[in-house]
């Protein structure tokens, strides 16, 4: 990258293997354009330097990530350009989620506490994905706005825990979400740093001119089985939803600043007693 990173943290734990660090805790790790494209300058460079073999990504604070930073003006310094028009920050974030899958090494996803909305696509861009037991992954933004950008979830979970998912909003633990498909193991939260750089270890072991083709050969079957087409397509239906009265209705109300933002969505959650009302 060229300038310093800001919110992300970066370091080599062992030989061949590079991590990512989301560090915006107090902000839940939300993904802010800035955030966005750090991650995607480093993960590039990664593709491009022979010393990485793979690279993990994982997130400081409490949580691995909480969503879209839904305080930021997102149309600003996006990271890539995607051409304008209705549904255009769908189309774009799922062009970006399609950068990493596309990218030649291996990226491993290591989620511990919340990972919604913005940042299960993250997860689910990633080639492995490694939970703590006690996570929570969930899409929330059913509830009240839309379906997700990058509606990967009949894809990794079949279609009655799509439906399950897509209707109530609610969560997974992270044992669920391996139960489910979602995620290839959990560990214990205490665990799971040394438990991902073990598989680390045992992915890096493989060559990466080996390794791009070993992921092209998963990825080439699910996008002729329409993965790739079908996840494109939900960008529409994504920006349909912000056309229905309850969604504009909700949306209206928002405004850039951390207060009105966490009023909404606790009003969001507070029927179902989950997320920021779990708690309370």
């Amino acid at each position: 990258m060229t300038t310093t990173p800001l919110h992300i943290l970066l370091d080599t734990p062992l030989p061949g293997i590079r991590r990512i660090t989301l560090n915006r805790p107090e902000k839940r790790n939300a993904l802010n354009n800035r955030l966005r494209t750090e991650i995607f300058a480093a993960l590039e460079a990664h593709d491009r330097d022979d010393q990485v073999k793979v690279t993990i990504i994982r997130a400081a604070g409490p949580a691995f990530c909480a969503g879209y930073d839904l305080a930021a003006n997102n149309r600003v310094e996006q990271p890539y350009h995607t051409a304008g028009g209705h549904g255009q920050w769908s189309r774009h974030v799922v062009d970006g989620w399609f950068r990493v899958w596309d990218l030649a090494k291996p990226v491993i996803a290591q989620v511990h506490g919340y990972c919604l909305a913005g940042g299960t696509e993250l997860a689910t861009s990633c080639d492995l994905v490694y939970v703590a037991e006690d996570a929570q992954i969930g899409y929330p933004p059913v509830r009240l706005m839309s379906p997700p950008d990058m509606q990967f979830h009949p894809w990794l979970m079949g279609m009655r825990q799509a439906m399950e998912s897509m209707l109530t909003g609610d969560s997974l633990s992270g044992v669920e979400a391996v139960a489910k498909g979602w995620a290839n193991r959990a560990f214990a939260a205490a665990e799971l740093d040394a438990e991902v750089l073990k598989i680390a270890e045992r992915v890096a072991k493989i060559p990466s001119d080996i390794q791009q083709i070993n992921k092209r050969s998963v990825h080439r079957a699910m996008e002729i089985m329409g993965l790739r087409a079908a996840v494109r397509s939900g960008t529409e239906i994504q920006a349909l939803a912000f056309h229905t009265d309850s969604s504009k209705a909700y949306m209206s109300r928002f405004r850039r600043d951390g207060e009105s933002v966490s009023k909404l969505l606790s009003e969001r959650d507070a029927s179902f007693g989950d997320y920021r009302e779990r708690k309370k």
